[in-house]
């Protein structure tokens, strides 16, 4: 028998929270429901979920504070839920950590659609050294596994959430190429996702945090355009 996924469900509006919870047991996924940032932060070690939906206006600790926690010990993904729809509040959410970042009122099949998805990007493949598709890139002092979802930087393993460390691979993939800031909102959140081009600026700029720059190569801004994987000779 298939090992359920976990999903937990963080709002403080249990009407919200027990629909959800229907519609991904619907699915075939086993789901947690908390009502407060502390029960969902004490709840990571014991629950393990393999995904968050995690509502921002929570009493005591609010959402960007849990993600902020979360992200920093953990890289479970994580689908924020507000009916904060501005702009700053999207790319703020998107900047602690989330994977993605929905509107309430939302549509059951499309918050189905998006847990589905985010949890594609993240499951990791067999690790397979003897496989020629493993898709492994390698730099002095960086290696990037997609293929097992790792990057080593300086001998040490990064924790990195999924579409971070697909747009470090796709630029790393393709050395020295430019890219569009919408290119590259096409290849890593693909049409599954909409929103503007300030996501890539701020998994960029999160990349930089983790990856600094070094005399063999580094993430590169083209001014006006976007940006590049650029190798020096």
């Amino acid at each position: 028998m298939a090992i359920k996924q976990k999903i937990m469900i963080v709002d403080d509006d249990n009407n919200i929270a027990e629909l959800i919870s229907l519609y991904l047991t619907k699915e075939c996924f086993e789901t947690l429901i908390v009502n407060d940032g502390e029960s969902a932060l004490s709840s990571m070690d014991s629950f393990r979920p393999n995904l968050v939906l995690l509502d921002l206006m929570l009493p005591g600790i609010d959402g960007y504070q849990v993600c902020r926690e979360i992200r920093n010990k953990y890289s479970t993904p994580i689908i924020m839920l507000s009916a904060k729809g501005e702009v700053f509040d999207k790319v703020l959410g998107l900047e602690l950590g989330a994977d993605d970042y929905m509107e309430k009122p939302f549509d059951s099949k499309e918050l189905v659609a998006r847990v589905k998805a985010v949890l594609r990007r993240y499951k990791a493949a067999p690790e397979s050294t003897s496989d020629p598709a493993v898709k492994c890139v390698e730099y002095p002092d960086l290696t990037i596994n997609q293929t097992n979802y790792s990057v080593i930087y300086m001998g040490n393993v990064i924790d990195m959430p999924p579409k971070e460390l697909e747009l470090l691979y796709f630029l790393a993939s393709s050395p020295n190429h430019v890219f569009t800031r919408e290119q590259l909102l096409d290849q890593i959140w693909g049409y599954e996702y909409i929103g503007d081009t300030r996501t890539v600026d701020v998994h960029i700029k999160r990349l930089r945090e983790k990856i600094k720059d070094h005399e063999s190569w580094r993430i590169a801004t083209i001014w006006g355009i976007g940006y590049k994987f650029e190798v020096r000779a």
